[in-house]
């Protein structure tokens, strides 16, 4: 429970940063307590305010910074600060390669019990800025005030699309340039913006949950493909036709433009009809296999999964096809294979892959992606991987040479640990988005493996953010 805060001991002065939290906040220390700082970066001197207080540790803004550290620089985005995406802009990459390194190795270290002696240096990102394939902006008349709008003190517009803001749900920072997605991102959503506004088209409210536009998703492609979909939530049939016909003439680059209509409560469009309103209802990614001029294509619908940042997936696919060093024969189990992007990257290396995915519809974009390109021995099953990774599923499909498990931040579930020990393949290489849940599950499967290599692999620049592969041998009885 966090304590009040006398207002005579709010106040900290010459605070001395020395690391940073695993949620990317700096972190000081006094003679009894432990200060985590938001914006604050290792070398920074600094006075502080804090804000909330537990019994060994607190919460605490910057006041003043009286010794700046030798890697901060100035943030790049005029919203950096309110903007709840890219918290280490104010860092220098290289630091944030360091810091992402050391939190793997804390991790796996004090968690797992692991020896990172030999774990190899983090895999920058070759782009640190316009990296994303997808962003997702939300629609709201409760725009977020800065305080550049209330020194301002006259009436403002409250319509805005943008991103949340950190902790509160229904305030939307209005955006005006994001750094994180390429041309023409910015364009679609802040023309599609001024013409709302000027069409009068009302934002929705997402307390009342009520209004006529809500959400619009932009994907890109490497090969130059663009969606946009605009999800509506009580609109009039002639503010779709409205808003989807300016968006069909104004951007006449959009080789999908879909829309769809959801007035549940929650965003979630997985369950959603999407209406096809011009071009494909997809789109095409290419991935290179290897450094020859072979591709593979991906089909990409609204609710398909795709890694976010797709050139440096490549890395990383590349990183788990040479940890599990096929030689062609072996039979692989892929785990939380999503829309089979790993197990077809791989098929052509080695005799058979079988997929194994919760959500049923990614199921079935594995299945059509390798058919799309001609791949023939590959097996997807959708099912709650405890449930469907049985012995009787083992016995019928064979006993796999390599696992690759890439769950999702919660880690694997205890039963398909158990499982993966039972199975006792030679090799697992587990691809993680959280150190510290890989970290309990190698602590788990340590009774059996040993650890080969760990490399970390950087998907998302100026975030706390890392992946990380480490590859686990049978040892020998």
């Amino acid at each position: 429970m966090s304590r009040r805060i006398p207002q005579e001991k709010k106040q900290l002065t010459d605070i001395e940063v020395i690391d940073i939290a695993e949620e990317g906040k700096g972190v000081g220390k006094t003679d009894d307590l432990v200060v985590f700082i938001e914006k604050a970066i290792p070398g920074d001197r600094v006075d502080v305010e804090l804000i909330r207080k537990k019994k060994n540790f607190a919460e605490a803004r910057i006041t003043q910074i009286k010794n700046f550290s030798k890697h901060r620089v100035d943030a790049f985005c005029k919203h950096f600060g309110t903007c709840g995406g890219c918290k280490w802009q104010h860092m220098d990459y290289e630091a944030q390669l360091f810091y992402k390194q050391k939190s793997v190795d804390n991790a796996l270290s004090r968690i797992g019990k692991v020896d990172t002696a030999t774990m190899e240096a983090i895999l920058p990102s070759t782009k640190t800025k316009y990296y994303r394939n997808k962003l997702e902006y939300t629609f709201s008349n409760k725009r977020w005030l800065t305080n550049e709008d209330i020194a301002h003190g006259e009436a403002q517009e409250l319509n805005a699309l943008g991103f949340h803001v950190p902790l509160r749900f229904d305030k939307i920072l209005a955006i005006e340039h994001c750094y994180l997605q390429r041309d023409p991102s910015n364009a679609i959503r802040n023309e599609l913006h001024e013409f709302a506004l000027a069409h009068h088209i009302s934002y929705y409210d997402l307390r009342n949950h009520e209004g006529a536009l809500r959400n619009l998703m932009i994907r890109t492609t490497t090969t130059n493909d663009l969606m946009v979909v605009v999800v509506f939530a009580y609109p009039t049939d002639e503010q779709i036709t409205l808003v989807m016909e300016f968006l069909r003439k104004r951007f006449p680059e959009i080789s999908s433009l879909q829309y769809m209509v959801n007035q549940k409560k929650n965003d979630t469009i997985f369950d959603q009809e999407i209406v096809l309103y011009a071009g494909n209802d997809y789109i095409v990614e290419e991935m290179p296999l290897d450094e020859t001029r072979n591709v593979l294509k991906y089909k990409i619908g609204a609710k398909s999964f795709y890694q976010t940042n797709a050139e440096q997936a490549y890395e990383l696919y590349r990183l788990t096809r040479e940890f599990a060093g096929f030689k062609g024969d072996e039979l692989v189990y892929d785990l939380y294979t999503g829309a089979g992007t790993i197990a077809n990257f791989i098929a052509k290396d080695v005799r058979q892959v079988i997929g194994i995915e919760y959500v049923p519809s990614a199921i079935e974009d594995a299945k059509l992606n390798s058919a799309w390109n001609g791949i023939q021995n590959t097996q997807f099953f959708a099912g709650d991987m405890k449930d469907v990774l049985t012995p009787a599923f083992v016995q019928q499909h064979g006993k796999p040479d390599v696992v690759i498990s890439d769950p999702p931040r919660a880690g694997m579930h205890p039963d398909v640990v158990q499982r993966l020990l039972e199975l006792g393949a030679p090799k697992i290489v587990y691809v993680s988005c959280n150190a510290a849940t890989q970290a309990r599950d190698l602590a788990l499967l340590s009774t059996s493996y040993k650890i080969s290599r760990i490399k970390p692999v950087d998907m998302f620049p100026h975030t706390q953010h890392v992946e990380n592969v480490v590859l686990l041998e049978l040892k020998e009885t």
